[in-house]
């Protein structure tokens, strides 16, 4: 295989990622354009810094990634126990560690590490055999339980969703999945029990959401009528009356997609779904083309990941689900979010490299060769 071809960008994958890179920021300067314009130039660092990271991921040999697998998850898993300790406080949770100019939120990194481990762990293993399940669990509830500390339901459910969506990727036995659902009633009582009152709260919030609408309810509530208002081809770019008058609260994080909604309407949500869903589609082909078991379960988890970060976020921001901090992928402000995503991108991007003009894996034998 030339460099030539290692270096040549997946022709399917960069396309749709330029253009929500595209979307994102338009879509963020609109949400700020009337207040701190240095979120947006932030942003534009971000993306800067996040497409190098991502070419220097895609010119990294999947044997290297192998063998970097322990190392960052070990390192992100000991960053995200020391933000308790040493955690920058922000609304009363510590999420951040600060490293001179530098702010860096462990548990996006975890969400990563974390698929890397899982997937290089089934990669020579088979998922079907009890004794091959006791690290991935103990892995992922380490995960859930340091993230729930800081606090950060979000995150944590995420978290949750990805290992059990690594699981099913590995071949997990689908009668001990219906196993673990009949465990859920009493796994959900036991959060319940662990929760803050205001995540308690935003629990019965999204119930009903009328129940305190200038409380809990507040986030939902004016996130679905900026969504409503926007009708089909929406209010024009710059134009939304929930964002400009500030009635959207963070609007240029978690509920970014509220402001798109009102500006652009249905069409451009369903540019961005599509954009969306074009991206996990040709992640799972190139899983399915991969020559390596390893490449294809890292190919896995990562749109695995994906789904999970943009069906949760916006079904929060829809009111069908409840409200959690959970980003909307290249879309929403945040630089740990976005040069994870990225990197994450260009590793899928080095399993095509390596996997053009090679066989598919088909069946055990060495997981990287």
């Amino acid at each position: 295989m030339t460099t030539r071809t290692i270096l040549r960008p997946d022709p399917w994958l960069l396309p749709p990622l330029l253009i929500l890179a595209l979307v994102g920021l338009a879509t963020l300067y609109s949400a700020v354009h009337q207040g701190d314009h240095a979120i947006w130039w932030r942003q534009l660092l971000f993306w800067v810094v996040g497409l190098t990271a991502m070419g220097c991921a895609a010119m990294v040999p999947l044997r290297m990634i192998a063998l970097a697998v322990w190392p960052a998850f070990l390192l992100s898993m000991l960053l995200l126990a020391l933000v308790p300790w040493i955690g920058d406080l922000h609304m009363g949770a510590r999420r951040w560690l600060v490293l001179g100019p530098l702010r860096l939120q462990p548990s996006e990194l975890v969400k990563w590490t974390l698929a890397m481990m899982l997937a290089w762990w089934f990669a020579g293993r088979p998922a079907d055999e009890p004794h091959t399940l006791w690290l991935p669990t103990l892995a992922i509830a380490a995960a859930v339980a340091l993230v729930i500390g800081q606090p950060d339901l979000g995150t944590a459910l995420v978290i949750l969703m990805e290992g059990m969506a690594m699981l099913l990727l590995s071949g997990f036995r689908w009668r001990w999945l219906l196993g673990l659902i009949a465990a859920s009633p009493f796994c959900l009582w036991l959060l319940w029990n662990n929760m803050h009152d205001y995540q308690r709260q935003r629990v019965r919030t999204f119930l009903d959401p009328q129940s305190d609408p200038l409380g809990a309810g507040y986030h939902v509530i004016q996130s679905t009528i900026a969504i409503g208002s926007g009708g089909i081809a929406g209010k024009g770019f710059l134009h939304g009356t929930q964002d400009r008058l500030h009635f959207l609260p963070e609007q240029h994080t978690d509920f970014i997609f509220a402001v798109l909604a009102e500006e652009g309407g249905l069409i451009a949500s369903l540019l961005l779904l599509s954009l969306y869903a074009w991206i996990i589609v040709r992640i799972l082909i190139i899983a399915a083309r991969a020559h390596t078991r390893f490449g294809a379960l890292l190919c896995g988890g990562v749109a695995a990941i994906f789904f999970i970060y943009v069906f949760v976020n916006i079904g929060m921001v829809c009111g069908l689900l409840p409200v959690v901090g959970v980003p909307l992928p290249f879309v929403s402000y945040g630089g740990s979010a976005l040069i994870t995503m990225l990197t994450a991108l260009g590793v899928v991007m080095r399993v095509a490299a390596e996997s053009r003009g090679r066989i598919p894996w088909q069946r055990p034998g060495n997981p990287l060769a």
